[in-house]
């Protein structure tokens, strides 16, 4: 990890284009951005592990990155993908706590890391913003609830189904592997691999150049939204 030097202004504009900061007075952006710096980490960098102190709160600048968690037996669950403009790292950074995930650097990756004092003292000043702090983890709750329910009442194909649905019309997606995807789900490689065959020999898809294509939107549905 290197902190990379950059302008005051470069600073303000990437707190503007935010949904945290997006419509604060330009006095209160410059304010935050003295207590903004950006990061760059390589390929393979763990931006922070579970239980470390919280540096701030961080937003994606270039780059993907992945938040995932460790079961006792080194199982890897990742609980999100980070793409450009995402932010992360909200709970520690307004709780005050501990980090309760793992991130590494899928590429390499500049983020924007903000002090958590300041964020402290724009809690307490700052009605508005407190208001979108709670909107923002009250959005993130409710998704939370959406994937523990799936994992709860949806077989391994059927939630496939439903993360190919998600991945744009090219099915390029962010590029993952099975590995990837299975720690998604929640569950193993071996696991994903017969349910992308269940899905195929059903006539779903079809997996060409590690591209998936849906080439029966009908039967595509029915997995995606099972009864």
């Amino acid at each position: 990890m290197k902190i990379i030097e950059t302008s005051f202004k470069k600073k303000v504009e990437a707190l503007r284009e935010n949904e945290y900061f997006d419509d604060l007075p330009e006095g209160m952006l410059k304010e935050i951005a003295e207590h903004t710096h950006l990061r760059e980490y390589q390929r393979g960098d763990v931006m922070f592990w579970e239980g470390d102190p919280c540096d701030g709160l961080f937003i994606i600048e270039q780059g993907s990155a992945k938040i995932y968690r460790l079961s006792p037996q080194g199982r890897q669950y990742i609980v999100r993908i980070l793409q450009e403009k995402d932010t992360f790292a909200e709970v520690p950074a307004f709780d005050e706590g501990t980090n309760p995930v793992n991130v590494e650097a899928l590429e390499t990756c500049r983020v924007w890391v903000i002090n958590s004092g300041k964020l402290h003292e724009l809690v307490k000043s700052h009605p508005e913003f407190a208001h979108k702090v709670l909107a923002n983890f009250g959005r993130m709750l409710r998704g939370m609830v959406q994937k523990v329910s799936e994992m709860a009442f949806y077989q391994v194909t059927h939630r496939l189904a439903r993360l190919i649905a998600e991945m744009p019309e090219d099915r390029s997606g962010p590029h993952w592997t099975q590995e990837q995807i299975a720690a998604r789900l929640g569950t193993v490689r071996e696991v994903v691999a017969r349910s992308m065959k269940e899905l195929e020999r059903s006539g779903a898809i079809k997996v060409e150049d590690r591209r998936i294509h849906i080439i029966d939107k009908d039967i595509f549905n029915q997995w995606a939204q099972p009864n």
